[in-house]
Parts: C-alpha cells; structure tokens; sequence
C-alpha cells in the first residue's frame, strides 16, 4: 500500500512538473513537408503567454521562411498591454511578409484596446486580412491569400456557447467572394468549418482555435474552446476534399501533455 501511494505520488509530481515545462518554457517547432518551394512559418494563439517573444523569432530566423502567417488570437480579449506584440512584430516583419486574420478575441476586443492593436500591426507592416484578400507571385507561382473573419456568433452567443450560430458556404461566399482560378491560400481562425472551407474552394486553409483540444491523450484533442469534446479538428493536417487544413495546437493558453508549438510547411 506503502508503495502504491508512493508510486502515485512520483506520477502526480511529473506531471505537474510536465505542465509547468509545457506552459512556461517549451515552444516546439512541427514541420509538414509536402515537397513544395513555398516556406510557411504559421503560428496562433499567443494570447497571453509571456517571454516567448525570443523563442519565435529565433525559430523565424532559423527557418528564414517565405511567409508568415498569424491565423488570430494574438491577443486576449481582456489585455491590455500589446508590447510583447508590438515587439514581436516588429522582429518578425524583417524576416518576412506577415499575413494575419482576428481570432475570436481579436473580435471580442474593446474598442479602444482594439484601435491600439491595429495601429500596432500598421506600424510593423502586417497585412491583416479582415474578409479582404492579396494576390502575391512568389517562386514562380501565383497565390491568393485571403482572410476570412466570421460572425462572432459562431463562437460566443448570449454569453455562453449553447446553441451557437453555424457557417455555411454562401454565408463565406458573401464576406469574401467566389474562390478565384489560382491557388489560394484561406487564413481562417476556426478550423470547426473545414467542410465549408473545402466547399468554397481553398487550396490550402490555415487555421488554430482549438489550442490542440487542450489535453491530447493518444494523439487526440480533448476539448474545444466552445466546451465540446473531442474537436473533430484539433492538429495537424487534414485532406478535405481538394483543400489540405493545417491546424496548429498555438502557443498560450493552459495546455496538458499537448506543448505549444509553431508549425513550418513547404508546400
């Protein structure tokens, strides 16, 4: 018996002590290679997460990618100071293009809180994409990359998460238009639409939200931010149709046995 509650004890202790590592301390960098010329340094989620500034950016550098993409929830809905923000954008934007969509919180911010953040992604060049789209030729191959920021109501509503508004493909076709005649690349927060996605047309859609389902046991995300367990779409790479979604497990926000993470493509 002795035994037993000391060998409960030593588990318990790791894994604490694995929580803390994991939420203080880790960034881990995950590579999704699919043999294309196009670099991609995709990050979400930062919320509040403090003293990581360094971390990514050393791993940008290293990378020294084409583009970097921010698919929302650089902020938390109720900070107020954007400095580690301000500084991590302004060491990002000298490595390379930054394409960013809101996140939930982004939306949620309030009105002066929000005026500031914008006019800190002004300042560092990020081209934020609210329903609004860019065409780029890099390497030789012609993009288009939108971003995409659905109504707050398929996130929240009334306060609470019960019977929350859904998203269909017409409702996406009216905030950013038909899916052009080239590769496009949808930057869209919410990975729980991906069907609708696929229906519209992205070649490619990046997404973060579910912060990896919170807890992963075997590989699977436990919960969503909406209360819902088991998020069909919590990390990795998914083939949709002809659209490939990329999810990745973000950066802040508590985490168990899921470390935080920026993820790199070639594609």
């Amino acid at each position: 018996m002795i035994i037993f509650s000391v060998i409960l004890i030593i588990i318990a202790a790791a894994f604490i002590v694995d929580i803390i590592i994991e939420n203080k301390f880790m960034l881990k960098i995950r590579r999704e290679k699919s043999g294309g010329n196009v670099k991609i340094f995709h990050l979400a989620d930062l919320h509040k997460r403090k003293n990581i500034v360094r971390k990514i950016c050393r791993a940008a550098e290293n990378e020294s990618p084409d583009l970097i993409f921010i698919t929302g929830d650089l902020v938390s809905r109720s900070q107020t100071d954007f400095s580690e923000v301000d500084q991590l954008l302004g060491r990002l934007c000298e490595i390379a293009p930054i394409y960013m969509c809101f996140g939930n919180h982004e939306q949620s911010l309030p009105n002066g809180n929000q005026r500031e953040l914008l006019d800190i992604l002004r300042k560092n060049h990020v081209r934020l994409l609210l329903n609004e789209d860019e065409e780029i030729v890099i390497n030789g191959r012609n993009i288009r990359i939108y971003g995409l920021m659905q109504k707050y109501s398929t996130y929240k509503k009334n306060g609470g998460y019960r019977h929350l508004d859904g998203f269909t493909v017409g409702e996406m076709e009216e905030l950013i238009g038909k899916v052009p005649e080239c590769e496009t690349f949808l930057l869209a927060h919410n990975p729980l639409f991906a069907e609708e996605y696929s229906k519209w047309g992205a070649t490619h859609t990046f997404s973060g939200h579910v912060h990896g389902g919170t807890v992963r046991l075997f590989g699977v995300g436990m919960l969503s931010p909406e209360r819902r367990f088991f998020p069909k779409y919590s990390k990795g790479m998914y083939t949709i149709g002809k659209n490939q979604l990329h999810v990745t497990t973000g950066i802040g926000k508590l985490r168990i046995l899921n470390p935080p993470e920026v993820v790199i493509y070639n594609l």
